[in-house]
């Protein structure tokens, strides 16, 4: 049951002060490498309940007047069409993307810089299509040993290579539409270029997970090492930070195994390093504004659960390998959690066992489990959507939403018309057909008049869902976790 645990306007208003502080004194001038999602952070709404999910862009918002945002996408990625596994699109289409939500904020987007640049084809096809959008673009190479061949780096042979992008504001925001773009290497690319013109510039990393100010096992720590199962990160003390100050903070692996690299690059471009400890370089302050640690805690481990969930799906559809099933069974073990704590796991699956078919289990936030079966008509979601909706708004059990003179209809609709060999109606179909019904139907009205109850419920299917119905669960703002088994024995799933 949601409980908010984070103080978002407190997070608005500090967040944006700690980079002004970093800003000011850099002397004027800040690179700011933003990792992690900008605009539909659900992770950490998720943990950390009460962060919206476009926290850190409308952070962004209050200093728009002073930033800029440089786009970094590598230009391998462009040539090997890699794919946003949560959004279905390519790397460069998202820099579209992108670069239109940031202008939907009113933020200036300079630049866009092609990294490991090497000719290739569909890169070079790729500039030429920003160029006639009125882009500016520029080029950075790849440079043998990067990053620990620091004479090299640090030369004109290397950083003094890469094309110097033109900026005008003093917060220079360097993000990417994914890992591996080279957001880091840029902005340490701009400030040897900036140093070489005499200009004082900094560089400061945000990344909202892990927290360094909370214990290293704390849940919300290990739920970030459950959404990273895939990349092996591993949260651990940062021991240059313990030796520097005597204080205990939490970074995670690659951070720290690269921080003598880059302290080195620091001291080769501006004679010393600003920076003692991987620490220092992050700017911030998601963990000042955890307001009830219980339930921020409680939030987290139902994540880390849901994560296992989505790792066992990831390796029945063969997009993921069972060393990833083992890590996130012992993040689940750190956190002295099981499925168990789960209730409505149990509950879909009881129900499917007596209904001989898939069935989906609901918990609603006044506590309340309801559960759906597959029928002739409803497929098990839409059955559990139309019964929640009901309980919400106190219908009785024996009326019916939709009778079946509406649904027939569009069963028809989908079977004769369309071509499709399932009838019963996806989540989708039934709000439409319950929409047209509230014209004239108090039931159906009232019900409608409750979707927003269901935003931060949990969910949970005994079978794989349709993309369709998870898509309607996602914009509903609904946790779903599903077990690891298709409807059918059939080897194509479309």
């Amino acid at each position: 049951m949601f409980k908010v645990g984070f103080d978002n306007d407190a997070y608005l208003r500090t967040q944006s002060e700690k980079i002004a502080e970093r800003i000011a004194k850099f002397g004027g001038k800040l690179y700011l490498e933003f990792g992690g999602k900008l605009f539909d952070d659900h992770h950490a709404s998720r943990v950390l309940p009460g962060f919206a999910p476009d926290s850190k862009i409308r952070m962004l918002e209050k200093l728009k007047d002073k930033a800029e945002v440089i786009i970094a996408i590598n230009a391998g990625d462009i040539e090997k069409n890699k794919v946003r596994g949560d959004l279905g699109i390519t790397y460069d289409q998202d820099v579209l993307r992108l670069i239109d939500a940031f202008r939907g904020y009113g933020l200036y987007v300079s630049s866009v810089v092609l990294t490991r640049w090497q000719e290739q084809p569909s890169a070079v096809a790729y500039q030429k299509k920003l160029e006639d959008l009125g882009l500016k673009v520029y080029r950075h190479y790849p440079i043998a040993g990067y990053p620990s061949n620091i004479p090299l780096v640090v030369s004109d042979d290397g950083y003094g290579k890469n094309e110097f992008v033109e900026t005008s504001r003093e917060l220079v925001v360097v993000t990417a539409p994914g890992p591996g773009s080279g957001k880091m290497a840029v902005c340490l690319s701009q400030i040897y270029h900036e140093n070489k013109r005499g200009v004082k510039a900094g560089y400061a990393k945000f990344e909202t997970f892990p927290i360094w100010n909370i214990p290293l096992k704390h849940p919300v720590n290990l739920a970030y090492e459950a959404a990273t199962a895939d990349l092996n990160d591993v949260n651990m003390i940062d021991p240059f930070h313990l030796e520097a100050y005597g204080q205990t903070t939490i970074n995670y692996n690659r951070d720290v195994e690269i921080f003598p690299v880059l302290n080195a690059l620091f001291t080769r471009i501006l004679g010393e390093s600003p920076y003692k400890s991987p620490t220092d370089m992050g700017v911030n302050m998601a963990g000042n504004c955890i307001v009830d640690d219980d339930a921020v805690c409680e939030a987290a481990r139902q994540e880390i659960i849901r994560r296992y969930y989505n790792t066992l799906c990831d390796v029945r559809k063969g997009n993921a390998d069972k060393d990833q099933v083992y890590k996130q069974e012992l993040i689940m073990e750190q956190a002295q959690i099981s499925t168990a704590d789960r209730p409505v796991i149990a509950a879909a699956v009881k129900r499917a066992e007596e209904s001989e078919g898939p069935a989906v289990a609901i918990q609603l936030n006044d506590g309340a489990i309801i559960t759906g079966k597959t029928s002739s008509l409803l497929g098990a979601s839409s059955a559990m959507l139309l019964d929640s909706l009901k309980h919400l708004a106190g219908i009785p059990d024996e009326v019916r939403l939709l009778s079946p003179m509406v649904i027939e209809p569009i069963q028809n609709l989908k079977t004769k018309q369309l071509g499709h060999k399932n009838p019963r109606l996806h989540m989708d179909e039934v709000l439409v057909a319950l929409s047209v019904c509230a014209l004239t139907d108090y039931n159906a009205k009232i019900a409608m008049e409750k979707l927003p109850e269901l935003r931060h419920c949990e969910v949970h299917s005994s079978v794989i869902l349709s993309q369709v119905d998870v898509g309607v669960f996602r914009r509903l703002g609904v946790n779903l976790t599903t077990e690891p088994t298709y409807q059918t024995s059939k080897l194509y799933h479309g």
